[in-house]
């Protein structure tokens, strides 16, 4: 993939990484986006038409695969089987469907940049359906033994804890050892997400990205 020299140029800038505006459409080159998870950043716009800045929060909140937790609520809708869930049939229109609320971080060069991903295998949505109606879900990125969470979106109750679910059994499933969520909320410590300090993540993230893991 020809990583190496983009590796060095993040490396060499990280102090300046955190929180700078991005002007240079190629920090979104897939390469550099890439690079960029492998050492614990990820990209935001400052609104759907401002600039790009990256991040690397300080805790960071993860969501830990074997503690994760369902509520009585919804394992009883789960039982019910509300929802065909789905992987990539239709990666463009759940990011943007993500960024379809209010003020929002997803820009058209988030959604083109995430969308070049997803073609290349590395980027995937985790999609709840019923019948021919997206009712929701979530997309993320895939590196070895580590997947990113992006973003989640619903239209219907449950939709996108559907997605959530299945997303966690495919990763136990298949091995994967590190699921970050980036910040801290109320869900998610409900089911079971931690902070943990800056170190200790990237600590956790560079032995997984190294996993031969695949979650396609």
């Amino acid at each position: 993939m020809g990583f190496s020299q983009r590796e060095t140029t993040i490396t060499k800038q990280k102090s300046k990484i955190k929180h700078q505006a991005l002007h240079d459409a190629d920090q979104l080159a897939p390469e550099f986006l890439l690079v960029a998870y492998c050492h614990g950043y990820f990209p935001m716009a400052e609104s759907r038409t401002g600039p790009v800045h990256w991040y690397s929060p300080d805790p960071r909140a993860i969501l830990e695969l074997q503690q994760f937790r369902v509520s009585r609520s919804l394992h009883q809708a789960l039982k019910k089987n509300l929802y065909e869930v789905r992987v990539d049939s239709s990666f463009e229109t759940v990011i943007r469907s993500c960024g379809a609320r209010g003020e929002s971080w997803i820009s058209e060069e988030i959604v083109r940049a995430y969308t070049h991903l997803c073609r290349m295998g590395y980027a995937h949505s985790v999609e709840s359906w019923r019948g021919d109606e997206l009712a929701g879900g979530l997309y993320g990125v895939s590196i070895g033994g580590a997947f990113f969470g992006e973003s989640m979106f619903h239209r219907e109750v449950h939709a996108s804890s559907y997605a959530l679910v299945f997303l966690v059994e495919r990763l136990l499933d298949r091995g994967f050892e590190l699921l970050d969520i980036q910040f801290m909320t109320d869900h998610f410590a409900r089911l079971g997400a931690v902070e943990i300090p800056r170190e200790d993540y990237l600590a956790r993230l560079r032995r997984a990205v190294r996993k031969p893991c695949s979650f396609g």
